[in-house]
């Protein structure tokens, strides 16, 4: 695994924390260039000064969704080997007691700045030969829970748009890898929005029985380094087989289900 990473130029959103921590801790140990992004600029100096040594990090300020600034990100930090889609935000609350404004958020957030953030970023890669996104999604982006809406919505987009990507670029050397975890024990449940657009603000009980970050962020690096198209992680995993073969059972199911 270490020989895909060595020397890498790598971008990685959402950094600050949970996952994307787990992954820059993780990849700087294999003599990487990093780029570690998020809005938290003081978190990403935390993330930094626990990289190993061997790794070149940098941190820079990146909202997905503020647009107008990612030339600006992307003119400054250009020519990634690979690109980790990591950022974004959940959502905890029911379809008829969630305002417009954070569905639309969630889509803005989740799906419209990282397919904007991507084009930007694809013309160096196809210019040097290749690259590789790895797309951070969610169980949710293959089946759909009560509580989430709007945010399997913005997960099930990235899974159309990286797919079709995948189709059109891959034989130019662009490799995209669907990483689609179940509950992490992170801070996405306490920063999840309920239903008038204020943060849940704490940790919901499946989030907190979930896996480590630090074993899902090895999970998606062994999936990357053999360029999966799609890697499903967590004891949850099993719904989506459930959904795909036994469609009445998992409507049934996922009823009940304890998802927050």
């Amino acid at each position: 695994m270490q020989h895909y990473f060595e020397g890498k130029k790598v971008l990685i959103t959402g950094a600050s924390s949970g996952i994307g921590k787990a992954l820059a801790i993780a990849l700087s140990k294999f003599n990487t260039v990093l780029v570690l992004a998020s809005r938290n600029t003081n978190a990403l100096e935390q993330v930094a000064a626990q990289c190993h040594s061997k790794a070149q990090v940098t941190i820079a300020e990146l909202d997905l969704s503020d647009r107008a600034n990612h030339q600006a990100f992307v003119h400054k930090f250009e020519g990634f080997d690979l690109v980790f889609h990591n950022a974004g935000i959940s959502q905890r609350s029911l379809v008829a007691e969630t305002i417009f404004d954070v569905d639309h958020k969630l889509m803005e957030v989740n799906y419209l700045g990282t397919v904007h953030l991507t084009k930007l970023l694809l013309p160096a890669m196809l210019q040097k030969g290749g690259g590789h996104f790895i797309v951070v999604t969610s169980l949710t982006g293959l089946i759909p829970t009560p509580y989430r809406s709007s945010y399997a919505a913005s997960k099930h987009a990235l899974h159309g748009f990286f797919d079709s990507m995948r189709a059109e670029l891959e034989s130019q050397g662009i490799h995209i890898t669907l990483a689609a975890p179940g509950f992490v024990q992170t801070n996405v449940s306490v920063n999840a929005l309920i239903g008038d657009g204020s943060a849940l603000g704490k940790m919901d009980h499946a989030q907190a029985n979930g896996i480590t970050a630090e074993h899902c962020a090895n999970k998606i690096l062994i999936a990357t380094a053999k360029k999966k198209r799609l890697q499903l992680i967590g004891r949850e995993s099993y719904a989506v087989w459930v959904r795909r073969f036994f469609p009445s059972l998992f409507a049934r199911l996922i009823k009940k289900a304890k998802v927050r």
